[in-house]
């Protein structure tokens, strides 16, 4: 398992594109059929980021893709991080010029998109290319990673598909767009730290990720991207050198060891079994007292920091552990 928040490496696997060839003909037969009903012109500003439910993604997705790469930013108004990436994506959609399109989908109202994509957590950002569906990345991540991972997105549509993008016409700008480039993100005071934490984490240095980490919250505890980072890395230093087989047994034929228990549920979190995880620990603080329950309470909240306070499945953990503590 990657980080959820940071890693970046691998978001585009040129193997997992499948049936590269029939959907390279698929796309340019549907251009071609486009361009003799006299579709094609330039599009304005206003068609870069767009909208989009479930009624709609059949046109405004999956056709479109044949023409240009659709980057999905799965998101929600009570998600946080998502508050920071959305409009870090939609200044890019801006400046890339037609390179891509971004097509916002707002969970709550989508449940059924949401689902089809098999999404466990946000923000999560998805790319459709010539109606295939690529996996980006999920959670918050640096703009330069951001940037490495959309150009590499767009070099697979070139290359394997022939998508070379839609033309802007920027005079047909409205007066939203008139005037004025797309509102800035800032860059944050820690953003060479957290990119150096990406820096360690893709090279296997947790130790270095977790210092790094580290850093930004000794000068802003409430940091919420350097908080996930440091549970992800800490958790990912944790199970490197373990013995998956091994741990496995241990937890299997000692069900009241405590320390066999976390153990295995680190590797349950860092498996994707993430319910299993939660569940493991759960039941572990029920069959214990004093600094045995305390342990194995201490690390369900610290997998809770791996997968974030607004994940669902973090919800009703947190209220499985109530119920057995009080």
């Amino acid at each position: 398992m990657q980080p959820r928040n940071m890693s970046m490496s691998g978001v585009v696997d040129l193997a997992a594109v499948k049936a590269a060839g029939e959907a390279k003909v698929k796309a340019e037969q549907a251009r071609a059929e486009a361009a003799r009903q006299g579709g094609g012109g330039a599009a304005p500003p206003s068609s870069l980021v767009i909208d989009v439910d479930e009624a709609g993604f059949e046109r405004d997705v999956l056709q479109r893709s044949v023409e240009v790469p659709v980057v999905i930013d799965f998101w929600a108004e009570w998600c946080e991080p998502c508050k920071q990436l959305g409009p870090l994506l939609e200044r890019l959609a801006h400046e890339y010029n037609g390179r891509f399109v971004l097509a916002k989908v707002d969970v709550d109202a989508n449940q059924m998109l949401m689902q089809q994509f098999g999404i466990q957590g946000i923000p999560a950002v998805f790319a459709v290319v010539a109606g295939q569906a690529l996996p980006l990345f999920q959670g918050a991540a640096p703009e330069t990673q951001i940037r490495q991972t959309l150009d590499q997105l767009i070099q697979v549509g070139e290359e394997r598909f022939g998508l070379t993008g839609i033309a802007v016409d920027q005079e047909a700008a409205g007066p939203e767009d008139a005037g004025q480039a797309p509102a800035e993100v800032p860059a944050g005071p820690y953003d060479a730290l957290l990119e150096a934490a990406v820096r360690a984490l893709d090279a296997n240095d947790f130790g270095g990720a977790v210092q790094a980490y580290k850093n930004v919250l000794a000068d802003d505890p409430a940091n919420t991207e350097a908080k996930l980072g440091l549970a992800q890395a800490e958790l990912l230093g944790r199970v490197r050198d373990m013995d998956p087989q091994q741990v496995r047994d241990d937890a299997a034929e000692k069900p009241a060891d405590v320390a066999a228990q976390i153990a295995a549920a680190d590797l349950d979190l860092v498996g994707g079994h993430v319910e299993d995880a939660f569940g493991r620990l759960v039941e572990t603080v029920r069959r214990n007292f004093g600094e045995d329950r305390d342990a194995a309470r201490l690390r369900l909240l610290e997998l809770f920091d791996v997968i974030g306070p607004d994940d669902p499945r973090v919800v009703a953990a947190r209220t499985a552990l109530a119920r057995v503590l009080f």
